[in-house]
């Protein structure tokens, strides 16, 4: 049985399961910061900050439920202004259809498209790690792995490779060919990708830090802190004797508002309530700019608010022509120049279906205006069949104008 890339990685064991997605020792941070706005410290803020969850969620799992088609193109690739050419030819059976399909034992297409995205949504980039047999040059699995674990290799033709850390902090080089690496461009590092999170680390910490303010203010007896004063030094007994009656006495939210009675101590407060702190606005003004970040539509994450059907509408196809395709375009541009000329399949193309919803008013007008550019084309003696293929219109026979109904009544 052959050793997979990722099996490899691991332990030094045959195995193709994802286990490379543990916690590596030899953590391998992206150069864009340091501290807290790490690679692991991006991914990891999806499951510590709600908005962020429902963003990355519905973007990453929009995008893995486009379908996708393989096409033998057209030997005329002349942009045209009405629809897609159609006259390619899809293409129902090839290897590269198969992989895509079933990128790996344990992986359907929609998990590999949806964990890849969710990690450029995160970090800016998504690597793949392909696997191949050592008897054969063809891919034959894809597996989606972190990007904390993947470094770049620069060298004298722009890349050399790859280093890919393990969960025991073991580094494998990789080829160029070995890595499909999708990510979304760095102004300063054009060997990684930079994404939406990054900018707004300090608003995502923010939003993380006020819930966790609320949650233990009903965790600390629901009640602001102070300070016992007391005006003699106390030894060790009588100090964890006043501690642990206050404690008795005041922790948890059902002693909240009792009446503390303190002998030779004096209470001095020194909190903030939450009405001090403006929790509310301080925990909506983080979800207005993480959604901003992102660009996304407060409608499409279920918010209600000042809501109709108009601008609901118009929410899902911003959603879908802003958010969702150029994702799908992004993961296009990758199959059909990285992974095809695997197959050496240069005449082939993969295309995604029709992502934005249509807009029949629109289709009505485009309809319209190629109507009228053809009649003005036509009038002014250009050949009606070179003017319908050129603006992608049908070539539909001319029956004349519609005959009157015959009465019979002599005219």
């Amino acid at each position: 049985m052959a050793k997979s890339i990722i099996g490899g990685v691991v332990g030094g064991v045959t195995q193709k399961a994802p286990s490379a997605y543990g916690r590596a020792r030899g953590r391998v941070n992206l150069p864009w910061g340091a501290g807290p706005n790490t690679a692991e410290a991006q991914l990891s803020a999806m499951g510590s900050v709600g908005t962020l969850f429902a963003i990355v969620h519905r973007t990453s799992n929009a995008t893995s439920q486009v379908d996708w088609k393989l096409w033998r193109k057209s030997p005329d690739q002349r942009r045209k202004f009405g629809p897609v050419d159609d006259r390619r030819i899809e293409v129902t059976k090839h290897a590269a259809l198969d992989l895509w399909n079933n990128p790996n034992p344990f992986m359907t297409r929609q998990h590999l498209v949806e964990t890849v995205q969710q990690h450029i949504d995160l970090v800016g980039e998504g690597p793949i790690v392909i696997y191949r047999d050592p008897r054969s040059p063809l891919p034959l699995e894809l597996w989606p792995v972190r990007p904390d674990r993947i470094t770049p290799i620069p060298g004298d033709d722009f890349l050399a490779g790859y280093i890919y850390t393990g969960a025991n902090g073991e580094q494998v080089p990789l080829s160029v060919d070995d890595v499909i690496h999708l990510k979304m461009p760095n102004p300063l590092d054009p060997y990684r990708g930079l994404g939406p999170v990054q900018a707004a680390m300090v608003d995502l910490d923010s939003a993380r830090f006020s819930a966790e303010w609320n949650r233990n203010f009903f965790i600390n007896s629901a009640e602001p802190g102070g300070i016992i004063e007391v005006p003699d030094r106390l030894d060790d007994d009588a100090f964890r004797e006043l501690t642990e009656r206050w404690r008795e006495q005041h922790q948890g939210v059902a002693q909240a508002h009792r009446v503390a009675v303190l002998e030779q101590g004096t209470w001095k407060d020194r909190s903030m309530s939450q009405r001090d702190m403006q929790f509310v606005q301080l925990r909506g003004l983080a979800r207005e700019v993480i959604r901003e970040a992102f660009g996304i539509h407060g409608h499409m994450l279920g918010n209600s608010q000042d809501v109709n059907k108009a601008n609901a509408e118009a929410g899902e196809i911003s959603f879908a022509r802003w958010l969702v395709k150029p994702r799908c375009e992004r993961i296009k541009q990758a199959l059909n120049h990285r992974l095809l000329p695997m197959f050496d399949a240069t005449d082939l193309e993969f295309d995604h279906d029709r992502v934005v919803p249509e807009d029949r008013e629109a289709d009505d007008r485009e309809r319209t205006s190629l109507a009228d550019a053809a009649k003005t084309w036509v009038e002014a003696g250009f050949d009606p069949a070179a003017v319908l293929a050129y603006l992608g219109m049908p070539d539909l026979p001319y029956v004349g104008p519609p005959q009157k109904a015959s009465t019979g009544a002599p005219e």
